[in-house]
């Protein structure tokens, strides 16, 4: 049961299952590639770490709806690395200066393997390191920055999905207007969030959801949602 502290809020609130096979594997590596905006990609958004065997494809709309959350994650990734990042010492990457004077980045191994449900950090919070952040650093890099990307633990969410990992049946997820962001601890968690709340009232843009989310074992992570109408600014703190 969800114990639900309100910190802010002016409130008004088909794919298949399928066990893994090569059509399966094929549509996931597709997605990979498909970008949603210059450094987040369809693949990133759509796979599920406790739940692989499920397809989750996602509709044109919920596409549409992935990319206007990507416009604000595009927002929240250059500001965070150029206030902490590029500029500073972020707590949870090594920087060190390479040939030519550019900044060389080592990423920190990650404690915790997180993944996708309402309190959407899995039972699995054992001192594995993630696959998806791994591969989600691999693609930054690649990309030619030497920043430190956004990883994302869960975004678009079929009914299938949602109802296997455990999310409620409103849940933003179904629609592809939320992402679940991974944290390295809460002071990452508030700069992010201070980051999302500074650009929406600089743009006079709403958002859906900015949660703090905290599961049993002490897992924090960052819920945010935007849908296309009928925002709300939710903000508030969500025990699991």
């Amino acid at each position: 049961m969800e114990q639900i502290v309100e910190l802010n809020s002016n409130a008004k609130l088909s794919e298949h299952l399928a066990s893994p096979s090569e059509a399966t594997l094929g549509h996931s590596n597709k997605l990979d590639g498909s970008h949603l905006s210059p450094h987040f990609t369809l693949g990133e958004m759509t796979k599920s770490s406790s739940h692989p065997e499920v397809y989750n494809i996602p509709s044109h709309e919920a596409i549409a709806n992935l990319k206007r959350v990507c416009g604000w994650l595009e927002v929240l990734r250059k500001r965070y690395n150029e206030r902490y990042v590029v500029n500073r010492r972020d707590p949870s990457t090594a920087l060190g200066m390479t040939g030519g004077g550019t900044l060389g980045m080592t990423t920190a191994p990650v404690s915790s393997r997180l993944s996708e449900a309402h309190g959407e950090i899995s039972r699995e919070v054992l001192d594995k390191p993630s696959g998806k952040a791994e591969r989600s650093t691999t693609l930054d890099m690649t990309r030619g920055g030497r920043e430190k990307p956004i990883v994302i633990n869960s975004g678009y969410r079929s009914p299938q999905l949602n109802k296997k990992i455990g999310g409620v049946p409103t849940s933003n997820h179904l629609t592809g207007c939320a992402v679940d962001i991974r944290v390295t601890g809460m002071e990452q968690l508030i700069r992010y969030a201070a980051i999302l709340l500074e650009y929406a009232d600089e743009t006079n843009q709403q958002f859906d959801e900015l949660l703090i989310e905290r599961n049993r074992y002490g897992a924090i992570w960052l819920h945010f949602a935007v849908r296309a109408r009928d925002n709300r600014r939710k903000v508030a703190l969500i025990i699991t």
